[in-house]
């Protein structure tokens, strides 16, 4: 297909520019089974990645209050626990810069390979930290050290993949590649979540042993395999083929990257606020407010989890095929706008405290609406960005949303719940009203995501080789 007839097949409203359809059919891609490799091998970094988060997330609202941060204020405790949880988003964007720069400036995979033994070593070393009640004020403040290191190399990680994927996919299938990378979210979130759900069910309160620290052990094992399919894996097309071309050609400092292209990376932003507050709304803050605000055992809350990781495990990659056939832009507002139209009865369903339901509501709005948009931004963001510094501005748009939406969602959710609980706010002590203003943030974040899609051109079919940003 030529990139002629790509153009004049995508609506009127969203033509591509012309300075999108140069020289496409110079741009280098994957051999087939290279090309399968690299999105297995990306998937389990993914996975490793979320299987983490997962793990950090689940421990944060059930394991970590009473161990490392007691507290004689009812729910104070979780507050600290979602405090520690935000530091690790805090850093990420450092992260992203510092790998997303040595990205673009050594290669894709150099930097997959070290950020993903970061994640490993640091999360592993969480298994082996004592509790408070052992060593005292150093126990949180290995806890807050770990979640730094495991921050700053997950800054990059997801952005790595994503580029890796989009740079060596055809452009007629790169949404459909550029996504599988985030089943890694699916992988992960399941494992974690079975993990969980299975100590839960043999130990009556895993805080009091020692065997809540064997699922962060585990993350040596996943390190191994992480690393040995890395090894493997080849450079992307378009990064090998850039520095046969500009072998000796300086990297953009970022000062330069924020200069030259701030109106992707502010739209990037935009786009991420839905999607990764939304993700952390409803993997972190959801299961904690299910459990400790409406009473619902701690089991059903993993379960739900697990259950909508399954029902994203159709939706990421369903997503990226639809991107490929409708374009990004689209296919990215139908999820952002499912997502705001479905908060306020989700979360009256949480308030009720039915499991079954809680389940479906979960799977409805973390499952499809959020996750949906993680399957079209694999390939989206990427597109947005010259190949040159790429790698560096999906970083720093990915990592700086994680910490004004996704870092701090949880504990300002958390404070709400604590706040309505401890002035009786609608009558109901434990906080169960909070669900309210839980659903207007959800609401407000899909809604700058709605908002930011209409500042972007379309990117489906960009040529990737491009030195120029989107608009």
């Amino acid at each position: 297909m030529s990139a002629t007839t790509m153009t004049t097949s995508l609506p009127l409203d969203q033509e591509r520019p012309l300075a999108m359809t140069e020289a496409l059919s110079q741009r280098p891609e994957m051999a087939p089974e290279e090309l399968r490799r690299a999105a297995w091998t990306c998937s389990v970094g993914s996975a490793m990645e979320y299987y983490d988060f997962a793990l950090y997330s689940l421990a944060s609202a059930l394991v970590f209050g009473p161990l490392f941060f007691p507290s004689t204020i009812p729910g104070m405790g979780l507050v600290a626990s979602f405090a520690t949880y935000f530091i690790g988003f805090a850093v990420r964007p450092i992260g992203g810069v510092f790998f997303g720069r040595l990205g673009d400036r050594h290669g894709r995979k150099k930097v997959l390979l070290l950020t993903v033994t970061l994640m490993g070593l640091a999360s592993a070393a969480i298994g082996l930290i004592p509790s408070y009640a052992t060593i005292g004020i150093a126990a949180p403040i290995l806890l807050v050290l770990m979640r730094i290191l495991q921050g700053f190399g997950a800054g990059a990680e997801q952005a790595g993949a994503a580029v890796m994927m989009t740079e060596s996919a055809p452009r007629e299938r790169r949404g459909y590649f550029a996504a599988l990378p985030f089943l890694g979210i699916q992988m992960g979130t399941v494992a974690a979540g079975l993990i969980y759900f299975g100590m839960l069910t043999g130990v009556p309160n895993i805080a009091e042993t020692w065997i809540w620290r064997a699922p962060f052990l585990g993350s040596a094992f996943l390190l191994v395999i992480a690393l040995y399919m890395r090894l493997k894996l080849k450079e992307s097309p378009a990064f090998a083929k850039l520095k046969e071309e500009e072998e000796h050609e300086e990297v953009m400092p970022i000062r330069q990257v924020l200069t030259t292209s701030w109106r992707p990376i502010t739209a990037g932003l935009g786009l991420r606020m839905a999607e990764n507050g939304g993700s952390s709304i409803y993997q972190v803050l959801s299961i904690s407010y299910l459990v400790h605000t409406v009473g619902m055992s701690s089991k059903w809350g993993t379960l739900a989890l697990i259950g909508a990781a399954f029902v994203g495990a159709v939706t990421i990659p369903g997503a990226g095929w639809l991107s490929d056939r409708y374009g990004r832009v689209r296919v990215y507002r139908a999820f952002a706008i499912l997502q705001a139209v479905t908060a306020i009865p989700v979360w009256y369903v949480f308030s009720q405290g039915n499991p079954v339901l809680s389940m479906i509501a979960l799977s409805l709005a973390l499952g499809v609406a959020t996750w949906g948009m993680f399957g079209t931004q694999g390939a989206f963001l990427p597109e947005m960005f010259g190949v040159r510094h790429r790698y560096t501005a999906v970083s720093f748009t990915r990592e700086f949303s994680s910490v004004i939406a996704g870092g701090v969602s949880p504990m300002v959710g958390q404070f709400l719940i604590t706040m309505f609980a401890r002035f009786n706010i609608g009558g109901v002590a434990s906080g169960k009203f909070a669900w309210i203003p839980l659903a207007t943030y959800v609401i407000f974040l899909a809604g700058l995501a709605v908002l930011a899609t209409f500042f972007i051109p379309e990117t489906r079919g960009r040529d990737l080789m491009s030195q120029d940003d989107v608009f």
